[in-house]
C-alpha cells in the first residue's frame, strides 16, 4: 500500500485485500491514491466560479466491493460501531467531520446493513466474496460513504477537489481524458456490456477502461461506471471566493455526486454535470471514491 492508515484489517478470502487486483489487466493497487497537486481552475468551466484547491490525494479506483466488504466485516458503519465525533474532516475545513448526530442516520448493525446494501433491480453486494468484488461499490448512503472514507483512513472529496481532478485542473477538460468520448474511455449510455439494455450489468470492473479513460493524475473511471458521492453540494450556484472550500452550510438534505454513471447518456458525464443525491438513499447509481492527505504518504 501507498498509504499508511491504521484500520482493522479482516482477511476475506478470495479478495487480496489491499494487493494489485484491480486495473484493466488486474495488476493494479486496488488502494492506489496518487497526489493531486493542488492550483486554481474554474468549477464547471464556468470563469464566473473560480476554485483554488491544496494539494491532496484522490483514489485510483472507486472503492469496490472487495474493500467495502472489509469494512462490513470489521463490523464498521453501524449505529453499533459508528465513526469518531471528527474523523474524516477535511484538514483546512472547519466542522467537515463525523457529527454524531449522523449515527442514528446509519443501519443498527451489520445484518441489517447487508440487507440494504442489496438495492434496486439488481445489486452488486453479495454476503460472502464472490465474483463482484472488483467491481465499484455502490447502493450505499452518503453517511456510509463518510463512514468507510473516514475508516479508511481518508475523507469525502469536496465537490471542488474532485471537479478539479476530473478537468485536470486549470487543463478545464470537458472529460477527464480530454475532449471526445467512445465506448473506449468510459462505462456510459448503458453500453458497458455491450447489450442494449440499461442494468447493472453495464457497472464495470473499476479501471476497465484504464489508461484510455484516466484523468490527468491517474484516477481511472471519473466518467461514468457509477457515480461518486462528494462531501458537499451548492443548490444553485458556487460558492465564492472559493479556497479550499466547501458549501456545508444547508440542511443536511442534499449532497452531491459526480461523474455521472453507466446509465448516463454522454453529457452526463463530462466533468461540468452536477447532480444531487438524497444523503438517506440507497441506489444502485452512487459509489464513492475517497481523498486523502497528501501527510499520510510514508
Amino acid at each position: 500500500m501507498k498509504i499508511r492508515v491504521k484500520r482493522d484489517r479482516v482477511a476475506i478470502p478470495g479478495f487480496r485485500f489491499a494487493g494489485v487486483s484491480c486495473g484493466l489487466n488486474g495488476d493494479a493497487d486496488c488502494c492506489g491514491s496518487p497526489v493531486v497537486p493542488g492550483g486554481t481552475f474554474n468549477r464547471s468551466n464556468d470563469p464566473s466560479y473560480p476554485a483554488t484547491v491544496s494539494d491532496f490525494r484522490l483514489d485510483t479506483y472507486e472503492v469496490t466491493v472487495g474493500r467495502f466488504r472489509a469494512f462490513v466485516a470489521a463490523g464498521k458503519g453501524t449505529q453499533a460501531d459508528p465513526p469518531l465525533p471528527g474523523s474524516g474532516a477535511h484538514p483546512a475545513i472547519p466542522d467537515s467531520g463525523w457529527d454524531a448526530a449522523w449515527t442514528a442516520e446509519l443501519s443498527t448493525d451489520t445484518a441489517a446493513l447487508k440487507t440494504v446494501l442489496k438495492c434496486g433491480s439488481k445489486w452488486l453486494w453479495t454476503d460472502s466474496a464472490g465474483p463482484n468484488e472488483r467491481h465499484p461499490m455502490h447502493c450505499i448512503t452518503w453517511f456510509e460513504a463518510f463512514a468507510f472514507c473516514s475508516w479508511d483512513g481518508g475523507r469525502l472529496p469536496t465537490e471542488a477537489e474532485w471537479n478539479y481532478a476530473a478537468a485536470g485542473g486549470s487543463e478545464q477538460r470537458e472529460y477527464p481524458w480530454g475532449s471526445g468520448i467512445d465506448g473506449t474511455k468510459a462505462s456510459y449510455n448503458c453500453l458497458g456490456d455491450g447489450l442494449p439494455d440499461c442494468t447493472a450489468d453495464d457497472i464495470l470492473r473499476v479501471g476497465s477502461k484504464s489508461p484510455s479513460g484516466d484523468g490527468k493524475w491517474g484516477q481511472a473511471d471519473l466518467a461514468g461506471n457509477i457515480g461518486e458521492l462528494v462531501l458537499d453540494y451548492a443548490t444553485n450556484t458556487y460558492p465564492t471566493p472559493c479556497e479550499d472550500c466547501a458549501f456545508l452550510e444547508s440542511p443536511l438534505d442534499l449532497r452531491a455526486y459526480r461523474g455521472g454513471h453507466a446509465l448516463s447518456p454522454d453529457v452526463l458525464v463530462s466533468t461540468v454535470q452536477q447532480a444531487n443525491a438524497d444523503p438517506l438513499e440507497h441506489e444502485m447509481r452512487r459509489g464513492v471514491r475517497c481523498a486523502r492527505r497528501v501527510q499520510t504518504d510514508p
